[in-house]
């Protein structure tokens, strides 16, 4: 079976909204509509003005049996971006020019297809089309990086030929391709509905005294990238978090900690109910054993502070965990497999994401990771350089796939069953 064939399982009866920018690349557009529609999808198309100028609205009218809309005012009886904005289960961009990524990035809405993009909710799928010079630019490896921050899927524009008899990467993917993302963003939408999910995110701070404390670069973005994904996907989040200055994700609960001894017992409070536990926090490996309630002055610091281990909390999770999926990270620098392999092993770990930190693109207080998936049943996967929120979702595509397993097990009275959701 193909991979549009099984897209369509996803696109049968989706409310779909096409908006379709101006560039030379619309008439892919047309056959992305007629495959939308083939796979019976319900398809609602909104162009820009632009855009008309390369194909026509009978065009796309005729294929969707729908009225195609241009502008804000075209039903003066009602809110229009407002109404097709409500009414998609998916916004797909195809093609999405630099200047609609620019609009999306800076949240302007000054016509009908940018202020139905601002107000959209659903999962939205950018297709983006433009000169090699345009992708390349700063300003839009920029907007497309804060994009993927916000959970919009943006696929990879592909090399050939471009507008002018160019060549280059830039040209929009072939409308299969398209299609077929569409899908996958469908698919993933709500594939974690009423799941209890625990992330623990930022470091620790361990304290000397009133003024000091042992902690170390954490900035709290990945795990608050995890926690946002699985809201998005409607999981019930607790996101545990240590300092940080991040903004809380929409829809999640947020539990603040500073210590590691505090972090513990807020996890452990929640972990029977908890379905899933993605640990990535950065917990101090060690504290002061014993910190000083006031201020250490200069001239009568002690030569040196005796440092204690703090609680692993992720091998106690690991040693009580009765059917939850547990994911940990795992920071290194060299022999990331065979390091990764163990963590994965003592911890008792389903998954564990071996981060890359010694690259300056990866790792501490970066938006983006290098890292290498390990499972327990022994799937291993080098990922590229992505973005944290990218990462989120090749992580959390991964535990949808534990908890349906465990899930099912359950179902037949087999063994690995998971807390009920929701218990």
């Amino acid at each position: 079976m193909t991979e549009l064939a099984q897209a369509e399982g996803a696109l049968r009866g989706a409310r779909v909204l096409l908006g379709v920018s101006g560039g030379i690349a619309c008439y892919k557009a047309v056959e992305v509509a007629r495959l939308l529609s083939r796979a019976g999808a319900r398809v609602q198309v909104v162009m820009t003005e632009a855009a008309t100028r390369f194909v026509g609205t009978v065009t796309f009218a005729a294929l969707t049996h729908r009225p195609v809309y241009t502008g804000v005012f075209e039903a003066e009886d009602q809110v229009l971006h407002l109404r097709l904005a409500r009414e998609a289960d998916l916004v797909l961009l195809a093609p999405a020019t630099a200047n609609l990524v620019a609009k999306m990035a800076a949240g302007l809405a000054d016509d009908l297809l940018s202020a139905t993009l601002l107000t959209a909710r659903c999962p939205v799928v950018a297709a983006p089309a433009m000169h090699t010079e345009m992708w390349e630019h700063p300003a839009t490896r920029a907007n497309v990086r804060l994009l993927r921050e916000r959970g919009i899927v943006v696929v990879e524009p592909a090399e050939g030929e471009l507008a002018g008899g160019d060549e280059g990467v830039g040209r929009l993917p072939e409308p299969r391709c398209i299609v077929t993302a569409a899908a996958e963003a469908l698919a993933r939408d709500h594939d974690l509905r009423g799941v209890p999910i625990v992330v623990t995110a930022g470091g620790t701070r361990e304290p000397i005294d009133a003024i000091r404390f042992i902690g170390n670069r954490s900035s709290g973005k990945m795990g608050f990238a995890v926690a946002a994904e699985a809201a998005r996907r409607g999981a019930q989040v607790t996101l545990v978090t240590g300092p940080t200055f991040l903004e809380p994700p929409p829809g999640v609960d947020v539990v603040r900690v500073e210590t590691a001894e505090e972090m513990r017992r807020e996890v452990l409070a929640r972990f029977p109910r908890a379905e899933v536990v993605v640990k990535a926090a950065a917990v101090s490996d060690f504290r002061a054993s014993a910190p000083v309630a006031g201020k250490i002055r200069k001239e009568d610091a002690p030569p040196g502070i005796a440092l204690e281990r703090t609680p692993d909390i992720l091998a106690e999770l690991g040693r009580t965990k009765s059917g939850q999926v547990l994911v940990g990270f795992s920071a290194e620098t060299t022999e990331h497999v065979p390091r990764g392999r163990k963590k994965l092993a003592a911890k008792n770990l389903d998954l564990v994401v071996v981060n890359h930190v010694g690259a300056p693109d990866s790792g501490f207080d970066s938006d983006t990771n290098r890292a290498i998936l390990i499972t327990a049943d022994g799937e291993e996967a080098e990922l590229p350089l992505l973005t944290k929120s990218s990462l989120a979702r090749e992580i959390l595509d991964r535990v949808v796939r534990m908890v349906e397993g465990r899930r099912g097990r359950a179902a037949r009275g087999g063994s690995g069953s998971a807390p009920p959701s929701g218990a």
